[in-house]
């Protein structure tokens, strides 16, 4: 995918259009369109900022559209966090004096899943250096 295509994709997530990027970013009616041709120079950065995504994601070098993303290897390891805290329950965890059945377990497991991912997302944000956030420093909140 190109540097327009994807910041086509990320204007017509926020039902804009090209032009009303360039002209609420102060550039050249045209001058997205010729990154595709022509390095950007600062303006990608401009751009990254106003979608609050990384120059690395507008250039096609990761798929990651914010540095605090979770990768493959985060993923297994709210998965492997997630088998550590429920090992760890030990008895029966009941409710109400009742044992939890499969299906409160399942609810469980996934409470702690989301709870572990949004921990671990606010930990990224909170410790990643700024030299390694991909031109947003000052951008770190969510879309």
């Amino acid at each position: 995918m190109t540097i327009y295509q994807r910041i086509k994709e990320l204007a017509n997530e926020k039902n804009i259009s090209i032009r009303e990027l360039e002209k609420q970013l102060n550039f050249a009616n045209g001058a997205v369109n010729k990154w595709d041709t022509k390095a950007p120079s600062d303006k990608l950065e401009k751009v990254a900022n106003y979608f609050n995504v990384s120059t690395d994601y507008l250039l096609g070098r990761t798929e990651k559209k914010h540095y605090y993303d979770l990768t493959k290897k985060d993923e297994k390891d709210v998965g492997v966090q997630v088998e550590r805290i429920l090992n760890d329950m030990t008895g029966d965890v009941s409710f109400y004096g009742e044992p939890m059945t499969k299906e409160d377990k399942e609810k469980l497991r996934a409470s702690l899943e989301v709870a572990v991912r949004v921990s671990m997302i606010e930990a990224k944000k909170k410790f990643t250096p700024k030299k390694y956030r991909g031109g947003n420093h000052d951008n770190t909140k969510d879309n």
